[in-house]
């Protein structure tokens, strides 16, 4: 790309442009639907805008396959979202770390359909915060990829996530989480052998922090909770169909380990483990 195209498409970008493409970059594709709920007022906004981001190379699509009906656009960083991003970050695009190939190659991971879904956890918080006055809010979403950056010698969540509640009445609570995202592909065994590594990082950190698991079906939730007994950092099991949890992982959904009938709202697991935000982790 030449330094007018770039200065060009540079000039035409909003600030949430901006924000936009830093959140597709880090959370490697995310689609229509999720940037519309992020940073859109309506769906035909969020397409005249995206579109546009198409045209200037910022953005690029792609449609998975799929044997009945049509998928929705999923959006990946383009070339001159790249550079435009590099350079506000003081950087040379290999500095920044963007290859075009890198950047598509989601389209054909295995992998794609767990990204996408691990996005849609955090994008179903950030959207109850908004629909809900309730006080709540999604103070921090971090990538598996910064996650890795930061614990990868020791554990690799899926994300990392704080959920906070203030109303006047309440004491406000806070939630630091690591997100084990379950598509029923591991064994049980594995994923329960995840704990371990978590168990290894709070060791080595001096902070304790609850991990999520959230599971496919009621069925691999009960066979999975058989194996956790008493595990060595806090951990909290929910189902992910629209039939076990209708409006998403804020709601009551949560059942920690060890313990039985009563599930938990995500900001009241903050009480019930009682805990306080504790990482150095800098907010976005």
């Amino acid at each position: 790309m030449t330094p007018a195209l770039i200065a060009e498409v540079a000039y035409r970008l909003t600030a949430r442009d901006r924000d936009l493409l830093a959140l597709v970059w880090e959370h490697r594709v995310l689609t229509t639907g999720q940037l519309t709920t992020l940073l859109f007022p309506s769906p035909e906004r969020a397409r005249q805008r995206l579109n546009r981001l198409h045209r200037l190379h910022a953005l690029l699509r792609f449609r998975p396959w799929t044997p009945v009906g049509s998928r929705p656009w999923h959006w990946v960083l383009g070339p001159a979202g790249a550079h435009v991003l590099a350079i506000a970050h003081g950087q040379s695009i290999s500095e920044f770390g963007y290859r075009q190939d890198t950047a598509t190659g989601i389209a054909v991971s295995p992998r794609l359909g767990h990204q996408v879904g691990v996005n849609d956890f955090f994008v179903a918080l950030h959207a109850h915060a908004h629909q809900h006055a309730d006080g709540t809010a999604l103070t921090q979403w971090w990538s598996e990829q910064r996650c890795a950056a930061h614990w990868g010698d020791l554990a690799r969540p899926d994300g990392f996530g704080r959920w906070t509640r203030h109303r006047p009445q309440d004491t406000p609570q806070t939630l630091d989480f690591f997100l084990e995202h379950d598509t029923g592909t591991e064994t049980l065994a594995r994923v329960a052998g995840k704990l371990g590594g978590y168990a290894d990082l709070a060791e080595a950190t001096g902070t304790t922090t609850p991990v999520l698991i959230w599971l496919p079906s009621p069925k691999r939730e009960s066979n999975l909770r058989a194996l956790l007994s008493a595990p060595e950092v806090p951990v909290a099991t929910a189902v992910q169909t629209p039939t076990a949890a209708p409006d998403g992982p804020a709601d009551p959904v949560w059942q920690p380990a060890g313990t039985t009938g009563h599930r938990y709202r995500l900001s009241d697991l903050a009480t019930f483990w009682d805990t306080t935000p504790r990482h150095e982790s800098e907010t976005r």
